[in-house]
């Protein structure tokens, strides 16, 4: 264990350069195992909205890994015209990662590239406990990079080889199929016709910033599996409602879900109870409860974003950087 007296800073450079697919996959599927065992501690999710377009989103989790507590603090700001009016990403934060005994700042952490790879690979990680085990044909619903990289990681999980694009810009959905299909060796199709697309497909993702629903319960045939991601207010849907009705639902983490993700929307309209929810995925992963049971069984899995996801990547970058010696170093306390 190195010494508390110096706190680690890893820029999004330093990040891509040591993490890998894999370790995002295998460390989210830790993370979720984890607190499937009740290993986890003091997770949190606050929200917070400003006068303007910028709103922020914070996120807060302990995991018991290895032989040592780790703390994870994440504050994003997301403001979707930040691109365009000031030439900086959309979404800008870090991570801050605290020794869990003593609350020492172990590593600030850009947010970046560690929020957008742990999302796909939490997805990933739902996806191989839920999804049917032959599903070859996925839907994509939203073109950018989210949509990529969940994409990616899907790819490693399922014997995916046929991908259909959706976006409400069209010209996203083509670049999207023209940049990956090359990259990943898979048949992808740009389309306008999500019913059509759905239809055909054994997992859907949803990964946009709706704030109406655009995917239909008469969408969606039996065997199918969603993965929605992209609400994590309550202001943004990208389900009918009606879909959690009456099939499988699976969340990250059920208290976070019940106020900003799809489920929320099925509980204010009386669709459903907190007690219709199946599982958290920490307990299928875990062994408590199965995942799929049946070939024909709808599965909706509802992913807010969990800081667990957050601390995990943490932790393995704050790790490797420490063996490589990588990153700079503060003495915040001189």
């Amino acid at each position: 264990m190195a010494a508390l007296n110096e706190t680690l800073l890893l820029t999004r450079s330093d990040i891509a350069a040591m993490m890998s697919l894999e370790d995002y996959l295998e460390g989210v599927e830790t993370a979720f195992r984890m607190h499937g065992q009740g290993k986890s501690f003091g997770t949190a999710m606050i929200h917070g909205d400003t006068p303007g377009e910028l709103e922020f989103h914070i996120k807060a989790g302990g995991l018991f890994w290895r032989d040592r507590k780790y703390y994870g603090l994440k504050i994003n700001g997301s403001c979707f015209s930040n691109k365009e009016l000031r030439g900086l990403p959309n979404i800008l934060g870090v991570i801050l990662l605290f020794d869990g005994d003593s609350g020492f700042p172990l590593a600030v952490i850009d947010s970046a590239e560690p929020t957008i790879k742990r999302t796909g690979a939490g997805t990933a990680v739902a996806m191989k406990y839920l999804a049917a085990p032959d599903a070859k044909v996925m839907t994509v619903c939203g073109c950018g990079n989210q949509g990529r990289i969940q994409t990616r990681f899907l790819k490693m999980v399922r014997p995916i080889a046929r991908v259909f694009a959706y976006d409400e810009n069209p010209e996203a959905a083509e670049a999207f199929a023209r940049n990956l299909k090359e990259e990943l060796g898979l048949s992808i199709r740009p389309t306008q016709d999500l019913a059509s697309a759905v239809a055909q497909s054994r997992i859907v993702i949803t990964c946009t910033p709706s704030k109406r629903p655009f995917l239909l319960k008469e969408y969606v045939l039996p065997g199918t599996t969603i993965a929605a991601v992209g609400s994590d207010n309550p202001q943004k849907q990208e389900l009918d409602a009606r879909l959690l009705q009456g099939n499988k639902i699976v969340v990250d983490i059920l208290s976070q879900c019940a106020r900003a993700g799809e489920l929320h929307h099925a509980l204010e309209q009386s669709l459903l109870k907190v007690e219709d929810v199946y599982a958290e995925i920490g307990e299928i992963v875990s062994g408590k409860k199965p995942g799929r049971e049946s070939p024909s069984e709808i599965i909706i899995y509802d992913a807010t974003g969990t800081a667990l996801q957050d601390t995990a990547a943490a932790v393995l970058c704050y790790e490797k950087a420490l063996a490589r010696n990588a990153g700079s170093r503060i003495r915040l306390l001189d």
